[in-house]
């Protein structure tokens, strides 16, 4: 009942036609902008780990995890908080990364990499 396919192909391309004529009335197609490299996911993973083994944030050491959401915020995809059901903490509902397409993965390491800069980060992962 899903499927997805990559378009990196005429053969590829052709598949997705012949799926479309197939598929019955109703059928909800997607169209996604593509997603980043695993050579730009390292890198990012990088770069937070070099931000959380040296900064704290308001005199907390955070994780490298924690540090991309705040980074996600900032690129207003993410910390959406509200109550839990049994109204005792917090559940965040928003965007993950791995849904952000090039460019928005493009506009997060800048994010990261402007705020490293202005905060003394010294980034050891110089690739990409």
């Amino acid at each position: 009942s899903r499927a997805s396919l990559v378009l990196v192909s005429d053969a590829i391309r052709a598949r997705a036609h012949a799926w479309i004529d197939k598929a019955p009335r109703e059928t909800r197609v997607e169209f996604k902008a593509p997603k980043r490299s695993v050579e730009a996911n390292a890198k990012m993973w990088a770069m937070l780990t070099d931000i959380a083994s040296q900064k704290t944030w308001h005199g907390l050491r955070l994780s490298a995890e924690d540090w991309k959401a705040l980074f996600m915020d900032a690129l207003d995809r993410e910390a959406r908080l509200v109550p839990n059901l049994d109204g005792n903490g917090f559940v965040n509902l928003g965007r993950s990364s791995s849904d952000l397409s090039k460019a928005e993965f493009g506009g997060l390491l800048e994010i990261i990499s402007a705020w490293g800069a202005e905060n003394g980060v010294v980034f050891h992962d110089t690739s990409n």
